[in-house]
């Protein structure tokens, strides 16, 4: 964990090339929790720099100081989210049937796309250059940090499936489909909407046992 609490407050993390000690990665932890929070207002004018300096009740200086540049903080968004999801498939029974499986996943996706984080994750997204070339060039700690999630994603629903004798080529397809169909039905739940949401998490999960058991 990046932001992991030491006993000893002399050195815990590295920070920018400096050692940080307990007081330093606390300061950073509370910056990184009221970015997420501006971010997760859905404004686009939250990715802003000096906006989230503001929020943070802070100067741009010292945000700088922290994270190095607006880089270096998103890069430090998305490594504190994924740290505290965590394995999504913890909590999932390792002797579930295929069904019980994929409820449950899509249930802990259901319950995690509308947290904060999520919902910060999404504003930092839609404001970041679609283009992998130009994401790259740009920013190249936020890149590396969003091409890490789908491999972790990939090995997380290989555990949640394992022991099945399920085709690993259905698997890894089911991967690629439950956080975009999931994406959608949530977007669909916040924008509001007349069809019925539980019918079509329903019918997500019965879709994807039928292909996983055909």
């Amino acid at each position: 964990m990046l932001f992991r609490a030491v006993d000893s407050p002399i050195v815990a993390e590295t920070v920018n090339g400096r050692r940080a000690n307990r007081r330093g990665i606390e300061t950073r932890d509370s910056m990184i929790k009221a970015a997420i929070a501006s971010l997760a207002t859905g404004d686009p004018a939250a990715v802003s720099g000096n906006r989230i300096a503001r929020d943070i009740g802070a100067t741009w200086g010292v945000v700088k100081y922290q994270f190095g540049d607006i880089d270096g903080l998103w890069a430090a968004v998305l490594r504190y989210t994924a740290d505290k999801r965590g394995d999504l498939p913890a909590g999932i029974r390792t002797d579930g049937t295929v069904l019980e499986r994929v409820s449950a996943l899509i249930g802990a996706m259901a319950v995690g796309l509308r947290t904060p984080e999520s919902l910060a994750i999404e504003t930092l997204r839609a404001a970041l250059p679609r283009d992998h070339a130009e994401l790259e060039r740009d920013y190249p700690l936020t890149a590396a940090e969003l091409a890490s999630w789908k491999p972790n994603w990939d090995k997380a629903c290989q555990r949640t499936f394992a022991g099945l004798g399920l085709d690993r080529a259905k698997v890894r397809q089911v991967a690629a489909l439950i956080p975009a169909a999931m994406r959608g039905i949530t977007s669909e739940r916040t924008l509001g909407t007349y069809g019925d949401l539980d019918d079509a998490l329903a019918g997500l999960i019965g879709g994807i046992v039928a292909y996983l058991e055909g």
